[in-house]
């Protein structure tokens, strides 16, 4: 297959108008399945969270997962939608190894809530209003592994491997409507959109929303029409986006890959896509199908969903500060430009460094360690700074030894060394590597009067009234105790000792 011809992004935006809608997969956290109880631990050793329901054995019964309704009413609360009174599931029938009955249990025309909203926060500080279509409940797949072959799929493989783990695993499907009037800053609305919503998700405690553990997926439907038109045109879906780049990544280019076939006089396929993430590209999977393809009908071995008024009341008095509430709070209470909430943000620090504050920390200390040290510690090992091994609690416990006196600036790294290299708690860092500050006079001044006698010269300049020339005495000293001395009291010391 020869590659596709793509057209440059300007020239893109300049004939056509992009659209978007975009299908995001949600695996709750609840602790059993949807329809059962087996457990949902990630990365269990495969086919053994597995039970007669999930397998879809002959005979087997579902019942629904009460907290995962409550969980997708709390999300489409905070969704602005409305809650449905009734509801019923259905059967999406479509044969594929890693679904076990050869149906999905999901909803049809009765989604749990409708009608919604999501206002997306831009990069440079605007905000972009993303109509929401539907949130749904439904039931995750099991996990195809294809061995052999050069694409990690199943074209090509010598042979493959079923894990079920998985199927069941409640899942909320979030469809918008379509996203129009985007211009050149598609990429952007779509990476944007799936970033809030990962964040109100984690907001409401629903989720882990780990893309990489495939928690949180997005598929990207993308079409364009020519300028002036008023007909949507023929879209594709680029399938199970695991990351907030690659959603950017994989719209911008969908829009000039379908340029190139619509500008060479050609016709856009209806089909889903792969996106490759080392090379930015994406290839056909198959042949969209429609609605009737999966003869969807009502589920017959379970009851229809009615939450009353005053559950779907009581649930909504448990939503938390949404996201964005409290980052304009926060942003106050600091005293943050626009520019630096966005870098926090962005860095993923803000809601650490919320938590270390909470945990005692002052917020300017607590920025400073998680904005300089840690991020160089979490760009040096190639992880989020969420994922290094250290939490905002024992930050706060290295900035209180600090204000203290028990550690200078210096040893505090170190003491964090010690925490991310999975040594302990910071007291036990501290003991164990002896890295108190020493702050005993005898010790000091011992070592104080060694650096003196080995530089005369310069306790001539002190009685001389060049007080600053202390500064070698107290660095020779640092050296001397490595770096455990109270700098502070050294420099009284040098200063005692010879003026006395």
């Amino acid at each position: 297959m020869s590659a596709p011809t793509l057209v440059d992004f300007a020239e893109v935006v300049e004939r056509f108008d992009p659209v978007l809608g975009l299908e995001v997969h949600v695996e709750l956290n609840t602790q059993t399945k949807m329809f059962c109880g087996c457990p949902t631990t990630f990365g269990a050793e495969p086919n053994t969270q597995v039970c007669p329901v999930c397998l879809g054995l002959p005979g087997a019964l579902p019942v629904v997962n009460r907290a995962a309704v409550e969980s997708a009413i709390r999300i489409g609360l905070a969704l602005n939608c409305t809650i449905a009174p009734w509801g019923r599931f259905a059967r999406k029938n479509y044969f594929y190894p890693d679904m076990p009955k050869n149906f999905q249990t999901s909803q049809y025309d009765e989604p749990i809530a409708t009608g919604g909203y999501l206002d997306v926060p831009l990069d440079d500080g605007s905000v972009f209003r993303v109509e929401i279509e539907r949130a749904h409940m439904e039931e995750d797949t099991g996990k195809s592994l294809h061995v052999g072959g050069a694409t990690g799929r199943i074209h090509g493989a010598e042979y493959s491997l079923l894990d079920y783990n998985r199927a069941g695993v409640p899942l909320i499907e979030i469809v918008t409507k379509p996203i129009v009037g985007t211009g050149e800053r598609a990429p952007e609305v779509a990476r944007a959109y799936v970033t809030a919503l990962r964040d109100l998700l984690r907001a409401l405690g629903v989720s882990d929303v780990r893309m990489d553990q495939g928690s949180l997926r997005c598929d990207a439907n993308v079409s364009l029409m020519p300028k002036g038109a008023t007909e949507f045109g023929t879209r594709s879906e680029t399938k199970n986006v695991n990351s907030l780049r690659s959603v950017e990544r994989a719209v911008r280019y969908e829009m000039t890959r379908q340029a190139g076939v619509l500008l060479a006089g050609g016709r856009v396929v209806q089909e889903t896509r792969h996106f490759d993430e080392s090379t930015g590209t994406t290839s056909p999977g198959r042949t969209k199908e429609t609605a009737e393809d999966y003869r969807y009908f009502p589920e017959p071995d379970l009851v229809p969903i009615a939450p009353s008024a005053e559950w779907v009341e009581e649930l909504r008095g448990t939503l938390p500060e949404l996201p964005w509430e409290r980052r304009r709070r926060i942003q106050q209470d600091w005293g943050l430009t626009d520019l630096e909430l966005r870098d926090l943000v962005n860095a993923g620090a803000l809601e650490l460094i919320e938590a270390t504050v909470a945990a005692g920390a002052p917020a300017g200390e607590a920025r400073s360690w998680w904005v300089s040290y840690l991020t160089q510690q979490a760009n040096a090992r190639g992880v989020e700074l969420a994922d290094l091994p250290i939490t905002p609690a024992q930050v706060a416990r290295v900035i209180a030894l600090v204000a203290s006196g028990e550690l200078s600036n210096k040893l505090a790294r170190q003491v964090v060394d010690g925490v991310l290299a999975g040594e302990g708690e910071p007291d036990e860092v501290v003991a164990a590597r002896g890295l108190a500050v020493v702050s005993d006079d005898t010790a000091l001044l011992a070592a104080v009067d060694e650096a003196l006698a080995a530089q005369p010269d310069i306790a001539e300049k002190i009685r001389g009234g060049k007080v600053q020339a202390a500064g070698a005495i107290v660095g020779a000293v640092m050296k001397a105790t490595k770096g455990q001395a109270d700098a502070k009291r050294v420099r009284e010391l040098v200063i005692e000792r010879v003026t006395a």
